[in-house]
């Protein structure tokens, strides 16, 4: 396969930075299609760079010329075109989370197992981040000797759309769900959230911050701050107290500005600026192993266990108690 050419269902904000990075920085695939159920907004997207729009994202799967799919729609309808993709036998890309529930992302495990092939990789784009691969890669090696304890932070300076409690785990943790999971290669076993003094520049219905507690398999006890609304800036922690270091996820690297009698670094404002060369090392990577037939990122099961314990702790922060993860058997289907 000489190009790998891809259909994107779903054209809003982040669908259109997927199609800039594939078609214009990015080697081995062109995004030629997309649809969207906004139909006129769609065609101006496809106008916009050359695209061909479909009237539904069902139409576009089908089509012979379309090898993989990318799907950005809202949550609610990812399990519809990730399983429709996947009874089509083709690769497809699915923004997180891979469904709105465990349930849902069960559902999508079936389809892949009836197709019996592994077609279905879950944008969880930290995993490919260069600080968190060098962290993943410190924790395996074991020189430092075992992980006990992380401490971790998700700071956004603000938010546009409307979120509530819910929402700073299930849009917000859940990032961390996936990836200490796989910084550590094991499970959790259980999750709490508490609430601390919240900020005056809360959202109504958004107590803010709140403490997201993991333990996993081996013990290992995790805190995670959730700070919805800093009204400073986008920033990520990551420390790992091992037996013998402490080990912190790199800052990003920026120019040192000395003005206005200040001296510093600059911080990123959201997401898209702090993890962009995330974003394109993971699509990169999806694109070869496409075009060499496999999936070797977060999969369906990733998916699913990230949607167990992100209940599990939403259920934790509506009681205020301790709650159980609990996870079915592994298929061996995903067994590496």
């Amino acid at each position: 396969m000489q190009e790998l050419k891809i259909g994107l269902v779903g054209t809003g904000a982040i669908g259109r930075t997927h199609i800039e990075r594939i078609n214009h920085k990015l080697s081995g695939a062109k995004v030629i299609a997309c649809a969207d159920a906004n139909k006129e907004f769609c065609k101006s997207v496809a106008e916009k760079y050359g695209l061909q729009a479909y009237e539904t994202g069902e139409e576009m799967i089908a089509k012979a010329d379309i090898d993989a799919v990318i799907v950005t729609t809202s949550d609610a309808y990812h399990e519809q075109y990730v399983v429709e993709a996947v009874k089509a036998g083709k690769y497809v890309f699915c923004e997180k989370p891979l469904a709105p529930t465990a349930e849902a992302c069960k559902r999508i495990i079936a389809a892949e197992l009836e197709a019996g092939r592994q077609l279905v990789q879950v944008g969880f784009m930290r995993r490919y981040d260069p600080g968190y691969r060098q962290l993943k890669e410190a924790i395996q090696s074991r020189k430092y000797g075992e992980p006990l304890l992380l401490h971790c932070a998700h700071r956004n300076a603000d938010i546009t759309e409307p979120w509530d409690n819910s929402s700073a785990v299930e849009n917000s943790m859940v990032h961390e769900i996936d990836v200490l999971r796989w910084l550590l290669g094991e499970n959790y076993v259980s999750a709490e959230v508490r609430y601390g003094k919240s900020t005056r520049k809360a959202k109504k219905g958004l107590h803010d911050p709140q403490t997201m507690i993991l333990t996993t398999e081996s013990g290992v006890r995790i805190d995670v701050e959730s700070f919805v609304c800093n009204g400073q800036c986008y920033d990520i922690r990551c420390e790992v107290v091992c037996e013998d270091a402490i080990l912190n996820l790199p800052k990003p690297a920026t120019i040192e500005v000395l003005a206005n009698t200040v001296r510093g670094n600059a911080v990123d404002a959201d997401w898209s600026t702090r993890f962009v060369e995330a974003y394109n090392v993971e699509f990169q990577e999806w694109i070869n192993a496409c075009k060499e037939g496999r999936v070797d990122g977060p999969s369906a099961w990733d998916g699913y266990c990230c949607q167990v314990a992100a209940a599990a702790a939403s259920k934790a922060r509506d009681t205020q108690t301790i709650v159980p993860v609990v996870y079915e058997q592994m298929p061996a289907f995903y067994q590496k």
